[in-house]
């Protein structure tokens, strides 16, 4: 028996695996089957979502009806007529500045007061007229005028003369209106106007004067004697 020989052992663990290279390409094709199925799974997950799938909403479309279309011209408001209309004056369509009559209102003067409707002076009349009078009294003295209007039918210039038993003027000015000039000597003063008064109109030279009594010795306009003293 001891001229018998024994069979082989087969190895095992790592010698055999490596013994038996089958077994190392059989693994290798599992490994890359598992790899292939593995990819496909990622790449069935990464693909569009089914008809059935929720979208977001798209946005709407503008229509024809929501463009904005250039603006057009202005319509021109009704023209107005009077006794129709809240805004009408009242006046008739043909009446004018022009053809206005004088029985329509008082016209304005030359310090901006109502005055009468223009007409020639009467015979007799001066055709600017003066009044005198005093406005205030204070010690030492009073603030003088001379109111003037104008009774003719254009427009004038004035002059008027003021003297006093002695004192002293001031000063001298034209209500509402420019100044004028205004020439002092030893017995008063004469103020020349600076601007017109248009027919019917009125203006008041007004004074302030010093140690001298409110009556006045002389009072003129245009050479004609003021009233009212």
């Amino acid at each position: 028996m001891s001229g018998m020989r024994r069979a082989p052992r087969l190895p095992h663990g790592p010698v055999a695996i490596v013994s038996s290279p089958w077994i190392v390409v059989g693994a290798g094709v599992l490994v890359m089957v598992v790899l292939l199925f593995m990819a496909l799974g990622a790449y069935r997950g990464r693909s569009p979502a089914p008809d059935g799938a929720s979208r977001p909403p798209a946005l709407p479309l503008p229509t024809l009806a929501e463009v904005p279309s250039a603006p057009g011209p202005a319509s021109s408001p009704p023209p107005v007529r009077p006794g129709l209309s809240g805004r009408a004056s009242g006046l008739p369509p043909s009446a004018t500045a022009g053809s206005r009559s004088p029985s329509a209102g008082p016209s304005v003067g030359a310090t901006g007061g109502a005055s009468r409707s223009p007409s020639r002076a009467p015979q007799g009349q001066p055709a600017m007229s003066g009044r005198y009078g005093v406005v205030q009294s204070f010690d030492g003295g009073f603030i003088g005028e001379v109111s003037m209007v104008n009774r003719s039918a254009e427009s004038r210039g004035w002059t008027v003369r003021l003297e006093f038993s002695g004192g002293r003027l001031v000063t001298a000015w034209v209500e509402g209106v420019p100044q004028g000039t205004v020439r002092q000597d030893g017995s008063g003063f004469t103020y020349v106007s600076g601007v017109d008064v248009r027919p019917g109109g009125s203006v008041s030279l007004r004074f302030h004067q010093e140690r001298a009594s409110g009556t006045p010795r002389v009072c003129t306009v245009d050479g004609v004697r003021c009233g009212g003293f």
